[in-house]
């Protein structure tokens, strides 16, 4: 039977495309942090929508589950197929084509397997900007789609699902669904779209994008604010909000467990205050005009917040190489902490008012359970996704730590819960956090969710064991 499952796929997709020995499988087998492996049947890479269709179809007439995968960089084992190699990947990676840029309309349409950074770069060409941005450039558009991402500008743009015009998918059936319509307004009827963002390839496959461009920033403004505590911080914000407004586009809370890994990963790198401050600020503003004087708004507001001792001191960029070793101070803590053995990756966002309780609560309730384990809560303070990380205690077998991971999520996603927040804000639930979502989540939530997977998937096709 599986031997003319897959002489039926070559069929369709050509050899080169069904992928079945180990060692051409295993890139595929294995989610980015190397915490989750699975087995894959065979590993499918489709060059066109027709043959994404195709490809359902056979495995629908074999009743072989299909696992899509982008660029295999999520977090949460959602594009990880299952351990008895009962799925095949889908991978999205040969449909790579920019279908179209109109910088008139401010959209563009792009496959699902073109990277974040290949979209963003092919926008810039048309003087337009795509205002998805996060740490994972390699990733695909597919992907964002698929778990609704998030990333630094998420406080002016909003997530994936703002910028998304319209969407094609293949369905669990095989049929094709064309919703690329690219219309800043359409009430005619259900937005069927909504159905296939956030979902995680579960209720059907994104095979292409019609993406909302924005105008390319003509001016940016970048400061680093040290703050006394998260409270201050909250306070900042409110005075960037109220004094600055819609040019306010990304406030980054980096604690000073992040940065001191950082100032030990690069040796070179400086830091950026006379005296090592225990929370820092990083703000950064950009404009469409070039009327906007970003710089001298940016500097009285930090100002005021000095005045009031909402703020301890600052650093205003004053050159796009100061600025880039702004951000590479928020950047290189998130490598720095994911490099360190047994680290534990938190997802967590709460109402952006509980986040000094937030960080109080999980850091008291991780301490109760691995007494000098380390926190590092950073992330996007304007939205209230604050990534709780943890690190081991120094000197402690990172096996030892990794052994009371499960009770540390636990008690942190509780303290975020406790206060009203969720346990994914924008990495998704993947494989990982399916138990955590039958714990936290309202049955009735849960009952919507199987009763949409149930409709539109009644055979269990597309990535069994992700979500629910």
């Amino acid at each position: 039977m599986i031997d003319r499952f897959l002489a039926s796929l070559r069929s369709a997709l050509g050899d080169d495309a069904v992928l079945t020995a180990p060692g051409d499988r295993a890139g595929y087998e294995t989610d980015l942090l190397k915490a989750r492996t699975g087995r894959a049947l065979a590993i499918l890479r489709p060059r066109s929508t027709d043959e994404v269709a195709a490809t359902i179809r056979v495995c629908v007439a074999a009743g072989i589950a299909v696992v899509p995968q982008g660029g295999n960089t999520g977090f949460c084992g959602g594009a990880t197929p299952p351990a008895d190699g009962s799925a095949v990947v889908l991978s999205t990676e040969r449909l790579n084509r920019v279908r179209h840029v109109d910088p008139t309309g401010d959209h563009m349409i792009v496959e699902a397997g073109v990277t974040l950074a290949d979209a963003r770069s092919e926008a810039e060409k048309h003087g337009k900007l795509l205002a998805l941005l996060h740490g994972g450039l390699s990733s695909r558009i597919g992907g964002n789609v698929a778990t609704n991402a998030g990333g630094n500008n998420v406080l002016r743009y909003g997530m994936a699902r703002a910028l998304v015009l319209g969407l094609e998918v293949v369905l669990a059936d095989g049929q094709i669904w064309n919703g690329l319509r690219a219309l800043a307004k359409d009430n005619a009827g259900t937005d069927l779209k909504q159905l296939f963002i956030g979902t995680e390839g579960t209720l059907g496959i994104v095979t292409a994008v019609a993406l909302k461009l924005h105008p390319m920033p003509q001016s940016v403004a970048t400061a680093l604010v040290a703050v006394p505590d998260p409270t201050a911080a909250l306070a900042l914000l409110a005075r960037l909000r109220a004094d600055i407004g819609e040019a306010l586009s990304a406030v980054e809370l980096i604690p000073r467990t992040g940065l001191d890994l950082h100032f030990a990963r690069i040796i070179m790198a400086r830091e950026p205050f006379d005296r090592p401050y225990p929370w820092q600020v990083l703000v950064d503003l950009t404009s469409a005009s070039r009327f906007f004087d970003l710089d001298g708004a940016l500097e009285a507001a930090v100002g005021e917040a000095l005045t009031s001792g909402d703020a301890d001191d600052a650093v205003v960029a004053s050159s796009q190489a100061q600025r880039a070793a702004l951000w590479a101070l928020r950047e290189g803590l998130a490598v720095a902490q994911v490099e360190t053995p047994g680290n534990l990756k938190n997802d967590t966002s709460v109402p952006a008012a509980a986040i000094p309780a937030f960080i109080r609560g999980a850091e008291a309730a991780t301490r109760a359970i691995v007494p000098d384990c380390v926190p590092i809560p950073f992330g996007h303070l304007g939205d209230g996704n604050i990534h709780f990380n943890l690190n081991p205690p120094p000197g402690i077998d990172p096996a030892a730590f990794v052994a009371h991971w499960p009770e540390l999520v636990i008690a942190i996603e509780d303290v975020a819960t406790g206060l009203g927040g969720s346990i994914a804000a924008e990495h998704g639930l993947g494989r990982s956090k399916v138990a955590a979502a039958r714990r936290v989540k309202p049955a009735l939530d849960l009952e919507l969710m199987r009763r949409l997977k149930t409709a539109l998937d009644p055979n269990g096709t597309l990535n069994p064991g992700v979500m629910l």
